[in-house]
């Protein structure tokens, strides 16, 4: 055996180790690598999974509204608003209406005044006195309506198409007398504009005069309003101050009408409504079924000068019949029977004054009640 010197040795040992690594390194290479090893086993699929197996969290998720449409995320609200102060489902409650209208005379007081004869602002005077008095109806602070016939601008009151404007006045004055805290006269012509119609009927300058301002009847004002009570007329766009004044004064002028044959007090109502031909189809209890909504807490029938024929706007002086009368009651039903009969017509011939009656909004025999005539010229 040769010997080797140390030198020689070393060399060869530090070649072995060398060609061992490399050997090493190659096996690693070629040798399939061992999965990692896990700590807790994963399930194998998801329908494997049986969910009665976890014990469930003790606070419940978030629920989700019922609103809340599938696939899509609701995110609740951070303060939730409690169920007591939600808006009911209704916006606009509809209120509860009497079924019956029935005006009831103050004691002692007769039903209905007729005054004759005489200047139209003594007549109110008069008549008024004998039927209690304006503070029967006007209480301080009120905020009182009054609605006249102004149809058209084409004709002044001489023509009897629009209310007596001194019969106005004298009302607007009683209303202040009596403490109103504001007194609007008001109507919605269907011939001409507003602001003419006002000003040529007379009627605004007299207003004026006692005190009391006119309303030009904004379109926005009228709002569908729904009529319980209603026989034939269910809901109508009506005018909103009409139906939320304190008291309403009703001054219609007697006259002829070619589809109501009259116009009074139940028809001069139509004009507190933006579509009159809603109401031409069953006209009678359609004016009846209005009167039980909007309910005058006074009528006052101005024949001072009546129509008798070509109305409602007339235009010859010949069909005017000067009669110097006023017809007060707070029974609306009542002052237009006894007005029919100053046309020679009797209350059962105007459909609206049976409707009225069938309603319990007034009586309509005359015979039966307490009817005090004031002669005012003697």
């Amino acid at each position: 055996m040769n010997r080797i010197t140390r030198r020689e040795f070393l060399r060869q040992a530090i070649a072995g180790l060398g060609t061992m690594a490399g050997g090493l390194a190659l096996s690693a290479c070629t040798r399939p690598a061992s999965p990692a090893p896990t700590s807790t086993p994963v399930p194998p699929t998801a329908e494997r999974f049986d969910i009665s197996t976890v014990a469930l969290p003790t606070a419940a998720p978030t629920p989700v509204p019922p609103t809340a449409t599938a696939g899509v995320t609701s995110i609740p609200t951070a303060s939730p608003v409690p169920q007591a102060t939600l808006p009911p489902a209704t916006a606009t409650p509809v209120p509860t209406i009497p079924a019956t209208a029935t005006a009831v005379p103050a004691a002692g007081s007769p039903y209905l005044v007729v005054a004759r004869g005489g200047e139209p602002e003594e007549l109110v005077k008069r008549a008024l006195a004998a039927l209690g008095g304006m503070e029967r109806f006007v209480k301080r602070g009120d905020d009182v309506i009054i609605k006249p016939n102004i149809c058209n601008a084409y004709h002044s009151y001489e023509y009897a198409s629009t209310t007596n404007p001194w019969v106005v006045g004298a009302l607007v004055r009683l209303c202040m007398a009596a403490g109103a805290r504001r007194v609007r006269v008001l109507d919605y012509p269907f011939g001409g504009g507003a602001e003419e119609a006002y000003v040529r009927s007379g009627i605004q300058e007299e207003v004026k005069a006692a005190g009391g301002q006119m309303e030009i009847m904004s379109r926005m004002k009228f709002v569908m309003t729904q009529i319980p009570q209603g026989v034939s007329l269910r809901q109508s766009e009506i005018y909103d101050d009409v139906l939320k004044a304190n008291v309403v004064i009703n001054v219609p002028i007697a006259k002829d009408h070619g589809l109501a044959r009259l116009t009074l007090g139940m028809k001069n109502l139509m004009g507190a409504i933006r579509n009159r031909e809603a109401l031409h189809g069953d006209l009678g209890q359609r004016l009846a079924d209005l009167t039980g909504r909007v309910k005058p807490a006074l009528t006052v029938v101005d024949a001072v000068r009546i129509l008798t024929a070509n109305g409602p706007t007339g235009g010859n002086l010949g069909d005017v019949k000067k009669l110097d009368t006023l017809i007060v009651s707070p029974d609306v039903v009542a002052a237009d029977s006894y007005a029919a009969t100053l046309f020679g017509l009797e209350p059962d011939d105007l459909a609206y004054i049976r409707a009225g009656v069938k309603a319990g909004l007034g009586r309509s025999d005359l015979k039966t009640l307490k009817i005090e005539e004031v002669a005012v010229g003697s």
